[in-house]
């Protein structure tokens, strides 16, 4: 058997197959980003209907999108966590201080200390955790809540042009 019968003969999976394509467009330095036309062309060298290629690259854009959506998310909580942890700072390092002042012990701050912080930590917990059914539910409510907003600011934006004109 030559070498030419054994690479015709050999077979990939689909997920192979990608991968294999993935990392040869990437290796195309010399040639920069490939065009919307290309891409086509491509598509149908390789037996793609120009239907599924379209239909792929919408997808692809909704994916896009969203995932954009969860970084801009993520930003939030985490920015979120850090103004908790700020004010857990300050507020339990002046009522330490107040325990001591009064009493020269840590008795009653102690248990805030340590009850606010729990909680606190579960929070954190919940925060870094980016998968799952309760992640993807508190991203829904943010996205709504978002929406929303913006809805909210549309119209309020219309109404305020209608009063003006």
């Amino acid at each position: 058997m030559t070498t030419n019968d054994s690479q015709i003969s050999q077979v990939y999976g689909s997920e192979d197959a990608q991968g294999i394509l993935q990392i040869a467009i990437a290796r195309r330095q010399d040639e920069g980003e490939l065009t919307r036309v290309q891409l086509f062309e491509i598509a149908a060298e390789l037996g793609i209907s120009e239907q599924d290629i379209v239909a792929s690259e919408q997808q692809w854009l909704a994916t896009r999108g969203e995932f954009a959506e969860k970084l801009a998310f993520n930003r939030y909580r985490r920015g979120k966590l850090q103004k908790n942890v700020t004010k857990y700072g300050i507020v339990n390092s002046f009522l330490v201080l107040l325990n001591l002042a009064g009493s020269h012990e840590l008795s009653w701050s102690l248990f805030i200390l340590l009850t606010w912080g729990l909680g606190l930590s579960l929070n954190a917990w919940n925060v870094y955790q980016t998968e799952g059914e309760d992640y993807t539910q508190a991203f829904q409510r943010w996205r709504l809540k978002k929406q929303v907003g913006e809805s909210i600011g549309t119209a309020t934006d219309k109404f305020m042009k209608w009063l003006q004109s």
